[in-house]
């Protein structure tokens, strides 16, 4: 069996933050997430997060039946490293398991590449292969060294090289796979006499040579996959390369990114073929778009499904469905758990709040509609407010198929407008209104002749 274990305990003082390192979102998700897809996408079956600072936070934000959370000992007197943090899972692993070791701040490598590393370790028959990479300034990471044969004897710190071993440009990532009998073993004998007082993992590499066994390195092509975040400028780096990654598996689907560089896309997206979107545009969590959708810049949907056909212009969608063939804004705004139908218009600054709308119905502009039912084929005029709240409960507004509101009415719910009923402009709606009636809800005009010259109001001007 493949089992993962996750290095999540450290502090991250340099986040400068409240919130545990691995929580940190990248593209919608927090870091750790990438970690455990990439674990998986290997075919990792059980993950193991070793966790210490915020663990309450790491714990009841990442919860799957595959991980199992192990609690790292923290506080004075007790020794740190990264070799003590992998000896809290040795009761779980067995010596027939193979191990992964992965850091929670390394959210760029790929399920892919994970797999090929596994595969390699397997097909050398080593007992512990270290994943590498050569990158142009290796300063402050620990340089692989290697045998005549290949194999890896050992991995010295920064601190530790000579001068020679300085200039090796390999260095160690962080990720490791072991063979778990092996592991276990070497786990035993590493000890923490140095000048940090710290167990280190490396040191696992040299003993397992001291013993006889083999060690491989396995070297990755783009360094960037093992970048660390550490700080706000290398998660804002991470950021910029996942979104480049998420673009361009989009527009290989046949999606078109009019500026990619100024798009921003979560990973959990779904967006269909043909689908064209502008530039400023935030399409965040778990949203699918349909297929032929157009979506103009400074848009933002969250959380929402969009059906085949949309428009979307300048607006926002939050947590709601859209339907086939319909066009929303320029600055619409669509609040939560609103269902817009197929064909329907919601034009310039109109604001749907927790309504169902049918089909084929238009509130062209200047609308507010909340807590509603409305049907198919209604009209809804500019101006028309559905006033839902009364200061301390809302209610809700039915109107019916094929009814028409007039320009600036209200409908003070909880009232109901029955099938083709007619509302007059400026009504202010406080009965239920039947069937094919015209209902007038306003004074009746008067008009006053001669009003103006008797009482002269501009005299004083």
């Amino acid at each position: 069996m493949i089992k993962t274990i996750i290095l999540a305990a450290g502090e991250g003082t340099r986040m400068k933050s409240k919130l545990p390192k691995v929580l940190h979102n990248i593209c919608g998700q927090p870091m750790i997430n990438y970690v455990l897809d990439s674990a998986r996408g290997a075919g990792s079956e059980k993950n193991y997060i070793i966790v210490g600072h915020g663990k309450d936070k790491v714990m009841d934000t990442i919860t799957n039946e595959d991980i199992g959370y192990i609690d790292q000992p923290m506080g004075e007197g007790v020794p740190y490293g990264t070799g003590y943090a992998v000896m809290q899972a040795k009761e779980y692993i067995k010596d027939s398991d193979i191990v992964l070791i992965l850091c929670g701040d390394t959210p760029l490598l790929k399920g892919d590449t994970l797999n090929e590393f596994i595969k390699y370790h397997k097909k050398e028959k080593y007992d512990a292969t270290v994943l590498t990479a050569t990158i142009d300034n290796p300063k402050g990471y620990g340089r692989i060294i290697r045998g005549e044969n290949g194999q890896v004897l050992g991995i010295v710190e920064e601190k530790d090289a000579s001068k020679d071993q300085k200039k090796v440009m390999e260095i160690n990532s962080g990720v490791y796979c072991f063979s778990g009998k092996h592991l276990k073993d070497a786990l035993d004998r590493i000890d923490n006499n140095n000048a940090q007082r710290e167990y280190y993992l490396t040191d696992t590499i040299k003993i397992l040579n001291d013993l006889g066994f083999s060690v491989g390195g396995f070297k990755i092509e783009d360094s960037t996959e093992i970048n660390g975040i550490n700080s706000r400028i290398q998660l804002s780096n991470a950021e910029n390369i996942m979104r480049n990654r998420i673009n361009e598996k989009l527009m290989s689907q046949g999606v078109t990114l009019i500026d990619p560089d100024n798009t921003y896309i979560h990973k959990m997206v779904k967006i269909g073929k043909d689908t064209v979107i502008y530039p400023n545009v935030f399409i965040e969590g778990s949203s699918t778009i349909g297929e032929d959708c157009t979506i103009g810049h400074n848009s933002k949907i969250v959380d929402s499904t969009i059906g085949d056909g949309v428009t979307i212009n300048t607006s926002t969608i939050l947590e709601s469905t859209v339907g086939n063939n319909t066009s929303v804004g320029p600055y619409a705004y669509i609040r939560p758990q609103s269902h817009i139908g197929n064909n329907v218009k919601i034009g310039d600054f109109v604001e749907v709040k927790k309504s169902k709308i049918g089909n084929n119905t238009k509130a062209s502009h200047l609308a507010y509609i909340g807590d509603a039912q409305v049907g198919d084929g209604v009209n809804i005029g500019c101006g028309v407010v559905f006033v839902n709240y009364n200061g301390k409960d809302k209610s809700k507004t039915i109107v019916e198929d094929g009814a028409f509101i007039g320009s600036n009415s209200n409908l003070v719910a909880p009232v109901t407008i029955k099938k083709k009923a007619y509302i007059a402009a400026g009504s202010t709606i406080i009965d239920d209104v039947k069937e094919g009636d015209l209902s007038i809800a306003r004074a009746r005009q008067v008009n006053k002749q001669g009003w103006v010259s008797k009482k002269n109001p501009y005299k004083n001007k």
